[in-house]
């Protein structure tokens, strides 16, 4: 392994009275790669400044070949409760901002972040954030432009200086590339499509 392989998923989310949120299901998913050793840490955040922070930390001189994010997203951006990280992020003079670049220089141009989250990569914003997020970061960014569970399609990746190699139209229901307003459901015939169990990002995607 060339650097350490990390893990953050969203802990807010976590349902109401007795109903088990989807914080519970990341985290038992972070349990089982860990157990799997697709993973070397995992952290659950409440917030990207938090995220960011333990990313830019954990074993600190040790660079990082892989990071997943698991938790919500809409096109264009992904959330952690009700803060998103989206393109406005990349150019804020914030305390994100500031861990995000602390994190950019533990990563190596081949190393991959990873947005398993929905819609991400969806319709124009999601191709404007993942330019805008791979150039940043510096290195390959993965993302969905469907709505993503067990089964999770649409999935790409663009390497710094790449322009997007799928359609604004995958993945959406209602609405169009500018106005998207639905998005489509993963199933198994649908383009580019993983399981959950399924750890990296396959050769062409």
């Amino acid at each position: 392994m060339s650097g350490l392989e990390l893990m953050i998923y969203d802990r807010t989310c976590r349902g109401r009275g007795p109903l088990p949120g989807l914080s519970h299901a990341w985290g038992l998913g972070a349990a089982l790669y860990r157990g799997l050793g697709r993973l070397d840490a995992t952290r659950g955040v409440s917030s990207w400044s938090e995220a960011f922070e333990w990313l830019g930390t954990v074993r600190e001189g040790e660079p990082i070949s892989g990071v997943q994010f698991w938790g919500h997203g809409k096109w264009g951006d992904a959330r952690i409760g009700a803060e998103v990280l989206d393109e406005s992020t990349l150019l804020a003079p914030d305390p994100s901002r500031g861990a995000l670049d602390r994190v950019r220089g533990r990563l190596t141009p081949s190393s991959l972040f990873w947005f398993r989250t929905c819609e991400t990569f969806g319709a124009a914003r999601g191709h404007a954030f993942a330019r805008a997020f791979s150039d940043f970061i510096g290195c390959r960014a993965a993302g969905h432009t469907y709505v993503i569970g067990d089964w999770q399609s649409g999935l790409h990746s663009l390497e710094p200086g790449a322009a997007p190699g799928w359609s604004p139209e995958e993945g959406l229901l209602e609405g169009s590339p500018r106005a998207p307003k639905r998005a489509r459901w993963s199933t198994p015939v649908e383009p580019n499509t993983i399981h959950c169990l399924r750890g990296a990002v396959p050769e062409g995607f």
